[in-house]
C-alpha cells in the first residue's frame, strides 16, 4: 500500500511525464503495467509505476533526466525475449517502450550501413538489406521478435557467430542518451577511427545499465553467394563434441555449426515434424556459405571429418527449403522443450570450443548428481552451449536442487577457460556469480564506470552488480536475488 506521500510523488511525476511524451504515450493502468511486469526468464517478475512510449530521442533524453532528478528507476525494454530477467523492473519505475520508435531511418548502399531506431525488429533489417543483395548477419533464435535496441544492449549472438562474430561487431555508430538528459553520438560509418576511448562499444552489452540507445547504424556485408546444410549424426555425444573440435583445427570455419542432444531433437520434432531423427544421442547442424565451389568443397570435408569422428549417418539437405526448414527448427529448440514442463530455465555456459564433449560430459554428469533434467543444445561452433533445465518453480526442493546443479555448471565452464554466459546477459540471473569471471578487481572497474555514468544508480538497477556473490564451490546455499 503506498503511502500518501508516495502517491504524491507518483502523481507529480506522471504529470511531468506528460508534458514530456504526451498523455497517449503514458500507460499507468494495472493490465498496461501488468504487461511489462516481466521478460522471458522465469520467476521474476515485478510491476513498473508507469509505461511510457516516446517519440524522439529528444524525448528520451528528458525523461532520462526527469528520472535522473527524481531519482525513479528506469528500464528500456525491447520485446522483453531476453532470458536474464534484463528487463524486469524489480525496483518498480519507468519502463521505456520503443512502440513509436521503429522506423529504419538510412539505407546507405554506398557505405554498407544501415540506421534504425532501437524498436527496429531485427528480422525487418535482414529481410529489407538481403532483397538488395546485402546481409546483416547477427541472427539471434528471437529475431523474428527482437528489436536491435535490445540486441545492441545484450551483444545478441545467434546461429551464425561462429563465422560472421555478435551484434558489436556490426554496431558502427550509436546515440545514447545519457542519465542527465543529454545526446551523444559514438563511431561513425568508418572503417578506421581511434579518436578517443571506444564508446560505442561500452554501451553494446551494457544491458541499459548506463544509458539508452535511441538510434543505431549497423555495418552491412555482401550477402553469400551461396549456402549447403548437412547433419551428423551420432551415437556417441562425446564424438560430437571432437568433430566440432577436429572440424575448426582443419581450417573450415561454417557459418553454423549447432549441437542437439537426444531429448532436444524429440522435443523439437515433437514440435516441428519435419523428420528429424530421434533415435541417435545428438546431432551436428552445420551450414557453410559463400562462393559455390569453396561451400561444395568444404561440405565434403566437413563431411569425411564427421565420419572419421564416428558420425553414424551425415545427410545433406536436398534443397534450400530443406535446410530452411532444419534451421528453423532449431530456432524452435527453447519452444519446443519450454512445452515439456511449467518450468524451463536456460543458460549460455561458454567453453574454447575444444572443450565441447568435457563440457557437454560435464552438464550430463551434474544432472546425474543432482537429480535435475538437463537436455543441452547450442552454438557449439564457438563453445556456446545452452544446458536446460525443465522443473517447476513449484517444487521448492527441485528448485533449489537446479540452482546448485547450474552454480556447478558455470564453476565448471570457468575452470575450463570459458564465462558464465555468452549471449544472454548477466541481469539478475548471473549477477551473483559475475566475480568469479571477472575477479573483485574487475568489478570494481565496472562499479567505477557505472558510478561516473550513473552515479544515481537509476539506470536498469538490480542488473548485473549484486552485493550477494556466490562463494567459489559453495553451492547448496540458500542466497536467492529473486
Amino acid at each position: 500500500m503506498l503511502s500518501v506521500k508516495s502517491k504524491k510523488k507518483l502523481s507529480r511525476l506522471k504529470e511531468k511525464l506528460i508534458q514530456i511524451t504526451g498523455r497517449e504515450n503514458i500507460d499507468e493502468t494495472m493490465s498496461g503495467r501488468l504487461v511489462y511486469s516481466y521478460d522471458a526468464t522465469p520467476n521474476y517478475q515485478a510491476l513498473p509505476d508507469f509505461v511510457v512510449s516516446p517519440r524522439n530521442a529528444d524525448e528520451v533524453a528528458a525523461v532520462l533526466k526527469l528520472c535522473n532528478e527524481t531519482s525513479t528507476p528506469i528500464i528500456a525494454r525491447g520485446s522483453g525475449t531476453n532470458l536474464c530477467a534484463d528487463t524486469c523492473p524489480v525496483k518498480g519505475g519507468v519502463v521505456l517502450l520503443f512502440k513509436n520508435m521503429n522506423k529504419i531511418l538510412e539505407f546507405d548502399k554506398e557505405n554498407l550501413a544501415i540506421t534504425v531506431q532501437p524498436g527496429v525488429v531485427t528480422k525487418t533489417i535482414s529481410e529489407m538489406v538481403e532483397k538488395e543483395g546485402l546481409f546483416y548477419p547477427p541472427d539471434p533464435s528471437s529475431m523474428k521478435i527482437s528489436t536491435i535496441g535490445g540486441n545492441i544492449s545484450e551483444n545478441s549472438g545467434g546461429l551464425r557467430g561462429l563465422k560472421y562474430g555478435v551484434t558489436r561487431d556490426y554496431v558502427m555508430a550509436l546515440q545514447v542518451a545519457l542519465p542527465n538528459g543529454k545526446l551523444i553520438r559514438t563511431g561513425g560509418k568508418l572503417t578506421k577511427d581511434v579518436a578517443g576511448y571506444d564508446l560505442t562499444r561500452l554501451f553494446i552489452g551494457s544491458e541499459g545499465t548506463l544509458g539508452v540507445i535511441t538510434e543505431a547504424t549497423l555495418k552491412l556485408i555482401p550477402k553469400p553467394e551461396s549456402q549447403k546444410t548437412i547433419l551428423a549424426l551420432y551415437q556417441d555425444i562425446e564424438a560430437a563434441g571432437r568433430s566440432v573440435s577436429a572440424i575448426i583445427s582443419h581450417k573450415m570455419i561454417p557459418v553454423t555449426l549447432e549441437f542437439l542432444d537426444q531429448e532436444t531433437l524429440k522435443a523439437v520434432e515433437d514440435f516441428a515434424h519435419i523428420g528429424l531423427p530421434t533415435d541417435v544421442k545428438a546431432i551436428l547442424l552445420i551450414k557453410q556459405d559463400g562462393p559455390r565451389e569453396i561451400v561444395e568443397r568444404d561440405i565434403r570435408k566437413i563431411a569425411e571429418i564427421c565420419r572419421s569422428e564416428q558420425a553414424v549417418d551425415v545427410q545433406v539437405a536436398a534443397s534450400e527449403e530443406e535446410a530452411e526448414k532444419l534451421t528453423t527448427a532449431r530456432r524452435t529448440a527453447l519452444s519446443a522443450l519450454a512445452r515439456l514442463k511449467p518450468t524451463t530455465i536456460l543458460e549460455d555456459a561458454t567453453v574454447p570450443r575444444s572443450e565441447i564433449a568435457t563440457m557437454v560430459r560435464a552438464i550430463a554428469d551434474i544432472a546425474e548428481k543432482y537429480h535435475v533434467r538437463i537436455s543441452t543444445f547450442g552454438h557449439a561452433g564457438d563453445g556456446n552451449l545452452h544446458p536446460t533445465c525443465l522443473t517447476d518453480a513449484r517444487n521448492a526442493d527441485e528448485m533449489h536442487r537446479v540452482e546448485e546443479a547450474f552454480a556447478e555448471i558455470f564453476e565448471k565452464a570457468i575452470e575450463l577457460g570459458g564465462t558464465i554466459t555468452g549471449e544472454h546477459g548477466v541481469g539478475m540471473t548471473k549477477a551473483p556469480y559475475l566475480e568469479w569471471k571477472l575477479g573483485e578487481a574487475g568489478i570494481e572497474v565496472m562499479r567505477g564506470i557505472k558510478k561516473a555514468i550513473d552515479p544515481n544508480g537509476i539506470m536498469n538497477p538490480g542488473k548485473v552488480f549484486t552485493e550477494k556473490t556466490k562463494e567459489r564451490m559453495a553451492v547448496g546455499n540458500d542466497d536467492n536475488i529473486g
